[in-house]
Formats: structure tokens, C-alpha cells, sequence
């Protein structure tokens, strides 16, 4: 495995993951989907970091999907699917980080490309790019394109999935399933920093419990949702930190978050 393939910078308590294959339009090998299964491990762990960047390099395509080339290879070589040699082969993991992670989009994004945007908590993109589920046309599934049921309207999932076409990224934002869009690359990663300046200096342990409760009623439905964020929202109201905030506010300081 090749640390290459992604690469990861944590400062000021914001990580930027960085997918670094531009000469295969960033798209997902074995051995950068294994090391970003590893990140989110790590960024999972950490006490430190309080928000994350998922960027790429610069070539015009933010992530293309699974590294079909590769793919066509290990089967020829080893008579394998090369979803048998991936960790997580639909990246539910990241899914599971406690902490929000920023999609900073800086090219269009298809297939894997587009699971990682919507495993993300928060979406930046670049004017004029393309985004869309384009396993159809490989003969491949896109199991993990169920969640976007809650995020966007079912006609538009349908025609996403069944087709295999690409979109406009302005639709998305449209429709909300993209917060920003940009109108080149610094711009898109100006505004994903600015959103995670944002949120590393809100109350950590708000921040978690916020992002738990809205994936969990997203499962759940709203009743059984709402007790689920009852439950996560217990140690918030039980922690130093929801009297530093009021105490803050009255003396007219920034608060000091401890996390606990």
C-alpha cells in the first residue's frame, strides 16, 4: 500500500484527506480504498481533530470511481472481483466517523466518486462539473446509493441509478443535496476550510451528537429518530462543556471547550 495514493494533513484541528491519483482521474485502486478505510479509523480516534476535508488532486475529475483498469486486471491475473481485496468495499465506514466530513468536490465525481460525496456530512462542488451513478453501464451495483433516498426526491434517484447518466452540479445544489458550489478549485476548498473552521470551534461534543441524530432519524424515521437523539444529546447536557457556554456568553469571552 502506497501512503501516496491519499494523502493526509491534520492542522488546527481540521484533517484534510487528500485523494492523489490524477493520473487515473483519482479513482479508487485497492490500495487507496485500504488506506482510506484506515484514515477513517484513525480520524475516528483521534482527540484532536474536530473536522475533516475530503479533497483530491487537481485534474478535472474529483474521484472516478473504482480503478476499472485495475479491476479488469485482478480478475484476468487472479480470477477475483477486486471488491474481494477492499477492506471495506462499500465504504461504510466512513459513514461512521463521528466527526463531519466535507466534501470539497474540485472536478466531477461519478460512480465511487459519488459515494463519497454522499457518505460526506457537507458538499462543495465546482461550477460546471458533472456528478452521477454510472455503475449501469459497467455491468457494476450501487448499493450504496440507498441513503440518498432521504437526501434527494426518489424520480431523481431512479433516473440517477437506472440511467447511469451524469447531472449538472447546479441541479444538485438545486435539490440540496450540494450546499456550495464554486467557481474554481480555491474557491471550492476556501469554502470547505471555512465550514470546517466553523465547526471545529463549536462545542465538540454538540457537534457529534448533532451528526449522530441526524443520520440516526434518517434510519429511523422521526419518532424513534428523536428518542435516538434524546439519547445521544445526554452527555452533551451532562458535560463541562454546556456550562462553558452559558458562562462564556454571559462574560462575553469565546468559549474554552474541553470536550467533556
Amino acid at each position: 500500500m502506497s501512503d501516496n495514493d491519499v494523502l493526509f494533513e491534520e492542522a488546527d484541528g481540521i484533517a484534510t484527506i487528500t485523494l492523489n491519483r490524477p493520473e487515473a482521474r483519482n479513482a479508487l485502486s485497492v490500495s487507496a480504498s485500504n488506506r482510506l478505510h484506515d484514515l477513517w479509523e484513525a480520524v475516528d480516534a483521534s482527540a484532536s481533530i474536530r473536522a475533516v476535508i475530503l479533497t483530491s488532486a487537481d485534474c478535472g475529475t474529483f474521484c472516478a470511481g473504482m480503478d476499472l483498469k485495475e479491476a479488469a486486471r485482478i480478475k484476468a491475473e487472479q480470477g477475483r472481483d477486486v471488491l474481494t481485496l477492499i477492506k471495506d468495499p462499500m465504504h461504510q465506514r466512513m459513514r461512521r466517523v463521528r466527526q463531519p466530513i466535507i466534501a470539497a468536490m474540485t472536478g466531477h465525481a461519478t460512480a465511487g466518486g459519488m459515494m463519497l460525496s454522499l457518505n460526506s456530512d457537507l458538499r462543495v462542488g465546482l461550477t460546471g462539473t458533472r456528478l452521477g451513478i454510472t455503475e449501469v453501464k459497467m455491468g457494476r451495483g450501487s448499493p450504496w446509493a440507498v441513503p440518498l433516498v432521504s437526501m434527494m426526491p426518489q424520480p431523481i434517484l431512479m433516473e440517477l441509478v437506472l440511467t447511469g447518466e451524469l447531472m449538472p452540479i447546479e441541479r444538485f445544489q438545486a435539490l440540496g443535496f450540494v450546499n456550495y458550489v464554486e467557481a474554481t478549485s480555491d474557491a471550492v476548498r476556501q469554502r470547505a476550510r471555512a465550514l470546517a473552521a466553523s465547526i471545529r470551534d463549536n462545542a465538540p461534543l454538540s457537534v457529534i451528537a448533532a451528526k449522530q441524530s441526524v443520520l440516526a432519524a434518517m434510519s429511523l424515521g422521526c419518532e424513534e429518530g428523536f428518542q435516538a437523539a434524546m439519547a445521544f444529546h445526554e452527555p452533551v447536557y451532562r458535560s463541562a462543556d454546556a456550562v462553558e457556554g452559558p458562562r462564556a456568553f454571559a462574560e462575553r469571552r469565546k468559549p474554552i471547550w474541553q470536550g467533556r
